[in-house]
């Protein structure tokens, strides 16, 4: 029989670097999760992914034990890491930050493409060219689509 799902809780921790501080401790501890033993098993399973922001779903059930899932890093992280910059733009329309190329963005569309919910890499690889215009990235180049 499936156990009862009591709930779920979204986190973004820093792979292989998962500790009971806050942020993580307090939404787990809410939950009745044991704590330490969320951060042994998340810390094993990222280890080759240190320091990167790594989405989590963790399910919560009902006799306090929990599963989680690992998601692929935020576009917007993998864009800054490409274009090399810190932060994006406070004006995004007006003020342009930084460059990234179509076959960046067609790298990232295809990391992410589990992650997305598009069916074609040429929609997986429009919307990460909108997070990159809406963080003030320029794409250089034309788009594969309109090469006719």
């Amino acid at each position: 029989m499936a156990k009862e799902i009591t709930g779920y809780v979204k986190l973004q921790c820093k792979g292989g670097q998962a500790n009971p501080a806050p942020p993580i401790g307090p939404a787990l501890g809410s939950k009745g999760v044991n704590i330490m033993e969320f951060c042994k098993q998340f810390n094993a399973r990222t280890q080759d992914k240190i320091g990167k922001i790594l989405p989590v779903l963790i399910t919560v059930y009902a006799d306090k034990s929990f599963e989680f899932v690992i998601k692929t890093p935020p576009a917007a992280v993998q864009l800054m890491e490409h274009s090399k910059i810190t932060k994006g733009s406070k004006e995004s329309n007006r003020n342009k930050v930084g460059k990234v190329t179509w076959a960046q963005v067609e790298e990232i569309a295809k990391d992410k493409m589990s992650d997305l919910n598009c069916f074609t890499l040429d929609s997986a690889m429009k919307m990460v060219a909108g997070t990159a215009r809406s963080m003030g990235l320029t794409v250089d180049g034309t788009a594969p689509w309109n090469n006719n």
